[in-house]
């Protein structure tokens, strides 16, 4: 199998007015090694150094990072660089898929084996609210016995083409009632209000972290620190998995999609996050560069 090369450097700078005693974080800047993508190398630098540093697996499987610094400092920077090889995903034909239906009947009685730990994701988390209005936004994708691969790439392009990707339009805050609302927003608001679409229909969605591959304009060579976070979700289909979708980019996930991490939201993934004593007011900037390197042959 032919994977995809790629170098990752994600930096995340805070500058604080005034000094911060403490700060405790929690990271998850770790690609996930699964059957789709290998992590060949990473490592995470923190200046100053941490007084704590401790590695475990989340609820999910995810690999977080969990950190201490408790001496005075004015800033604080973390750098996290990967090598990842990324295959191709799994799409089944859309006709090989089951009703929709069949499916949400499925995930609501088997609870054995991976539909019980898909089960789960079919419940209300604290980003993503079970409500009748995502469920009729949804339902003209998911005509009766429509194949539910089919009803949700309809969805997928329905949500691209009707929501309009607005950098100012929301923040981490903003609820996912007001995106449907005023349909504006960016990845992880798309990506939550395509959950709350297919879990409000009873079918099992997860919401997934990682980076996405850009490409320059034609003729033009790519910037450094132009890449970004990106958020697509992934949806349970029985005897066949996890498959994953961009609403931001109405596509399936492409061998330019890498992988964190999955959760039932946002909060369970969030990249960096964490609790500060001192400091009056701080300034944040985040740079992301995803460079392909190369190919790699596996067996």
């Amino acid at each position: 199998m032919r994977k995809i090369l790629y170098d990752i450097e994600h930096v995340t700078s805070h500058d604080y007015v005034g000094f911060v005693s403490v700060s405790h974080l929690l990271m998850h800047l770790t690609p996930r090694n699964d059957e789709r993508q290998r992590v060949l190398s990473h490592g995470i630098l923190v200046d100053p150094a941490p007084s704590v540093a401790e590695t475990h697996q989340d609820y999910f499987g995810n690999t977080a990072h969990f950190l201490t610094v408790d001496h005075d400092h004015s800033h604080l920077r973390i750098t996290s660089r990967s090598r990842v090889a990324v295959g191709p995903a799994f799409v089944p034909d859309p006709s090989e898929t089951p009703p929709w239906e069949t499916v949400r009947a499925r995930c609501r009685s088997d609870h054995s084996g991976r539909s019980l730990e898909a089960h789960e994701f079919t419940y209300a988390s604290p980003l993503v609210p079970i409500s009748s209005e995502f469920a009729d936004y949804a339902k003209p994708s998911f005509e009766k016995e429509r194949p539910v691969l089919d009803s949700v790439m309809d969805l997928t392009r329905r949500i691209n083409s009707e929501f309009k990707f607005d950098l100012t339009a929301t923040t981490v805050s903003t609820p996912v009632s007001e995106v449907i609302r005023h349909r504006r927003g960016v990845c992880p608001d798309f990506a939550h209000f395509q959950t709350a679409c297919l879990r409000a229909l009873g079918i099992p969605a997860r919401y997934v972290s990682g980076y996405l591959e850009t490409e320059p304009p034609p003729g033009q060579a790519k910037l450094r620190g132009v890449d970004a976070s990106h958020a697509w979700i992934s949806f349970f289909c029985p005897g066949m998995g996890w498959i994953d979708v961009d609403p931001t980019n109405n596509c399936f996930a492409s061998m330019r999609h890498i992988r964190i991490g999955w959760g039932r939201d946002y909060s369970d993934i969030c990249p960096i996050r964490g609790v500060l004593v001192g400091g009056r007011d701080q300034r944040m900037h985040v740079s992301v560069d995803v460079m392909s390197s190369g190919t790699l042959e596996e067996s």
